[in-house]
């Protein structure tokens, strides 16, 4: 899995199945669809994505605010928020649970993507290591990332896609997915999410 990975929070499987051919059409992976609490909790023990839609009403019930404290708290993994409700009362419990978006159903594909881009922009900003250098990581792992491989590394943390990376640096698909593939190499890692993670531990050491 090379590319952003999504965890989708639904209890309507008709919604979650829109949702899923959204994310596919616009090159996201899924990392799974959970229709209730108990299934995203399975989900979340195995692997972590790179970011959650959670839907706040799950079986006539607000489920989703305890996802999404869970989410923030142990799993530290963004979310965004998909539902129905618009009152000022949900919106104020769903801001004390710190998403990184709130979108109001229904919703097209426009409204999901440039949610989903900013949301982990905003949240690799905010979480970017002051110490993140290449000097840093090639010491403390023994590796020898290339200038190159560094600069995607670093794009990668900052959430961007592999053809968004392809965009900044005017290199082929190709070419990106085998800097990636090397990057994974070097650091021993097999997705993103777990790049990312190392890196994030590695630094706060």
């Amino acid at each position: 899995m090379s590319e952003i990975s999504v965890l989708i929070i639904e209890d309507d499987p008709l919604i979650a199945s829109d949702i899923q051919g959204f994310l596919e059409d616009m090159d996201y992976s899924v990392f799974a669809i959970a229709h209730n609490a108990k299934a995203a909790f399975k989900a979340l023990e195995k692997s972590k994505p790179d970011i959650a839609l959670v839907d706040i009403n799950l079986g006539n019930n607000m489920d989703g605010f305890i996802i999404a404290e869970r989410l923030y708290n142990h799993y530290d993994v963004p979310f965004i928020y998909l539902t129905s409700y618009s009152s000022a009362q949900v919106l104020q419990q769903a801001k004390e649970t710190h998403p990184m978006g709130y979108i109001v159903k229904p919703f097209d594909e426009a409204d999901l993507f440039t949610s989903i881009e900013i949301a982990i922009a905003n949240y690799a900003r905010q979480h970017r290591p002051k110490r993140f250098t290449r000097e840093i990581i090639n010491q403390k792992l023994v590796v020898d990332l290339t200038p190159k491989e560094f600069e995607i590394l670093v794009d990668m943390y900052d959430g961007k896609t592999n053809r968004q990376i392809t965009e900044k640096h005017f290199l082929s698909l190709s070419t990106i997915k085998t800097h990636v593939q090397r990057i994974y190499d070097k650091l021993d890692c097999h997705t993103r999410s777990e790049t990312i993670a190392l890196i994030r531990t590695l630094l706060m050491e």
